[in-house]
């Protein structure tokens, strides 16, 4: 197990990783959040597609309507990636015991990545209520624009709705990340494995330039993975979570299978997967940086992955 030093630089690092996702990933999302929220309502879609909802930003909010709600997500993110690499890292550790082959073992990643996301979802759940209640707003819904910051959308949730109201959607947040997080770090660590296995073999040169470029390059491809995979294994959960957390009808359901069979009755199995394309997009270069920003944060702190 590693000392508290080695523990401190590995939240260091999950939190360079986070704030390294939000820069590149946040536009993506804003349209996701609306393709989920304003096209699986009783009133039909609101946007024909990924491409229709971004130019519609563009055209009547700016590119700052693409980071609505960013604020929120600097701060949740930076301190969650802390906590979900963090905790990641230790519980990995811990539970490694005689496994010294180097090779990666599901008996080991699932459960730390699953109490990994379990812990987390504490978190994410009031930051990512009050981000996607900045995103749905706009001119171009029913409701406009009722928060000016996300700190006033808490306070205002709070006032309406309570503690209770700000944990909205917490239940169907756990089940996300619980089990996104498991196929995550199941799809880097196996991928990143067999793509240093293959490229640290004598076949290929050994030069600092192409060390350096392997390394970002499994980086990007095993973070981009593994990104992908969380997505597709957990988006059905995720257009439950922004429906529970941005419908303003306060009797609404907060069982994420009963909302689910809602969407399905409106808007086909389609409905379900809400948001698929900007997701994906999204998925491959924010999760390419993390994983790039965490391992050579770790690097230049001094830790050692094994």
């Amino acid at each position: 197990m590693a000392g508290a030093g080695d523990a401190a630089k590995e939240y260091v690092a999950g939190s360079v990783a986070g704030i390294a996702q939000v820069v590149v990933g946040h536009p993506f999302d804003t349209v996701k959040v609306k393709l989920q929220a304003h096209n699986t309502t009783a009133y039909g879609k609101v946007y024909k597609n990924a491409f229709h909802c971004t130019s519609r930003i563009l055209l009547e909010e700016g590119i700052r309507g693409l980071y609505k709600g960013a604020s929120s997500s600097f701060i949740g993110i930076a301190v969650e990636s802390s906590l979900f690499f963090g905790t990641y890292s230790q519980a990995k550790q811990l539970l490694q015991g005689n496994y010294e082959d180097g090779r990666p073992h599901l008996q080991v990643i699932i459960p730390s990545a699953a109490c990994s996301g379990a812990l987390i979802s504490c978190i994410l759940t009031p930051t990512e209520l009050t981000k996607c209640r900045m995103q749905v707003q706009g001119k171009d819904v029913m409701h406009g624009a009722r928060y000016s910051s996300p700190l006033d959308c808490a306070v205002k949730t709070l006032e309406s709705e309570g503690l209770r109201g700000l944990f909205r959607g917490g239940l169907t947040t756990l089940f996300r990340e619980a089990i996104g997080n498991a196929v995550f770090f199941c799809s880097y660590e196996y991928s990143r494995y067999w793509m240093h296995k293959y490229f640290d073999s004598p076949r290929f040169s050994s030069s600092s330039h192409f060390v350096l470029a392997k390394d970002i390059g499994i980086g990007v491809m095993s973070g981009g993975i593994s990104g992908m995979a969380f997505w597709t294994a957990t988006l059905p959960l995720d257009v439950a979570k922004t429906i529970i957390q941005t419908d303003p009808d306060p009797h609404l359901s907060r069982n994420p299978f009963r909302i689910l069979s809602m969407v399905c009755k409106r808007a086909g199995m389609g409905g379900c997967y809400a948001g698929l394309g900007p997701t994906l997009a999204r998925a491959f270069p924010a999760n390419a940086a993390a994983i790039v920003a965490w391992e050579y944060s770790a690097k230049i702190l001094g830790i050692k992955r094994v």
